[in-house]
């Protein structure tokens, strides 16, 4: 089967490996879309990102769905032909974090297209893939194989709609509108935000996040002066979910949030500087959100019922033989927002 693997930055490559059989409690599935995520774009265009770097060749991609083609003794949720979303979480289940359910924070966690350990975990975008059962939610009818894929980027934005504690009725502002923020918005909303308020860099952007349900949209390259009437009252937000990774985001954030309110850092952008005198002055909650577990399953209901609809999100879908076109155009905000490959 092929796979796409990077090598270093810039440097990625359609190479070959054999295809197993599944063993036991396991499901051989062939992929048939797959996700290009912000990590994967790191890996891309620098090798990396922070101190996680690649020190050996990776198969990228964790944003999968396929068709159960195999299945290995003792399976009996899903069977040959099901359309399936495949979760990349793999705790072990046994570690002082999976004791107490947190599993997103696993000692041994293999979560597919990492470089955190070594030797790194290898990635999801293949044509044939090795799952285990639990790993499989079943996708309806109604749901494409792009749209499927999709349920693990809403995870991470579920999740992080979760460390935001209460949002029903709640004030939200969502800082950056790339795939994760859009995705934000649209947990926001479905966990009943009583207001939605986007900031980007980018007319397009804010334009789509208007479309997805945003009620207001705050071009922040304009000026820090168009936040001002947010800060009035000592902020205007009750919760802010920063999508952008970005330090000027952070730090406008803690002006805008109404004291005892809650950022929730979600994008990765390296170290920041924090004005702690304003966090504490303020009372307010910083937390941060990384990946998901259990609200995998939750995101793929929510596609499943349309409660959510992510077809919006997806811009462009390319053959695995145009890989580095595809991950030039997910580069280019301008022109797209989720970029999937074709397996």
């Amino acid at each position: 089967m092929h796979t796409l693997t990077i090598h270093a930055a810039k440097d990625l490559r359609i190479e070959t490996c054999e295809t197993a059989d599944p063993g036991r409690g396991q499901v051989r599935i062939a992929v048939v879309s797959g996700g290009i995520c912000g990590s994967d774009l790191h890996y891309y265009n620098h090798g990396g990102f922070g101190a996680v770097k690649l020190r050996e060749p990776m198969i990228l991609g964790h944003e999968i769905s396929g068709h159960v083609e195999a299945v290995g003794v003792g399976v009996t949720s899903v069977k040959s032909g099901d359309m399936v979303a495949i979760n990349p979480s793999r705790p072990c289940g046994e570690c002082s974090y999976c004791a107490k359910g947190y599993f997103n924070h696993c000692l041994h966690m293999r979560f597919y297209g990492s470089a955190m350990p070594f030797p790194h975990v290898q990635g999801a975008f293949r044509q044939h893939l090795l799952v285990d059962e639990a790993q499989c939610e079943l996708v309806s009818g109604n749901v494409t194989a792009g749209e499927a894929a999709m349920a693990e980027p809403l995870s991470v934005c579920l999740h992080a709609v979760k460390q935001a504690g209460e949002v029903k009725g709640a004030r939200v502002l969502v800082a950056g509108c790339g795939p994760i923020g859009a995705l934000c918005v649209m947990a926001a909303k479905d966990a009943g935000a009583g207001e939605i308020v986007v900031s980007d860099l980018a007319d397009q952007a804010l334009g789509f996040a208007s479309q997805i349900g945003a009620d207001r949209t705050i071009n922040v390259s304009q000026g820090g002066e168009v936040l001002t009437p947010f800060m009035e009252n000592k902020g205007y937000f009750d919760i802010c979910i920063e999508a952008s990774g970005s330090e000027q985001a952070l730090q406008a954030a803690l002006g805008v949030v109404r004291p005892r309110g809650t950022i929730v850092q979600l994008g990765l952008g390296g170290d920041m500087s924090v004005p702690m005198n304003i966090l504490v002055s303020k009372e307010i909650h910083l937390t941060g959100s990384f990946r998901f577990h259990e609200e995998f399953a939750h995101a793929v209901r929510l596609i499943n019922s349309g409660k959510i609809n992510v077809a919006p999100l997806i811009s462009a879908t390319l053959p695995l033989a145009d890989a580095v076109e595809a991950f030039d155009l997910a580069n280019d905000r301008s022109r797209a927002m989720k970029v999937q490959i074709a397996f």
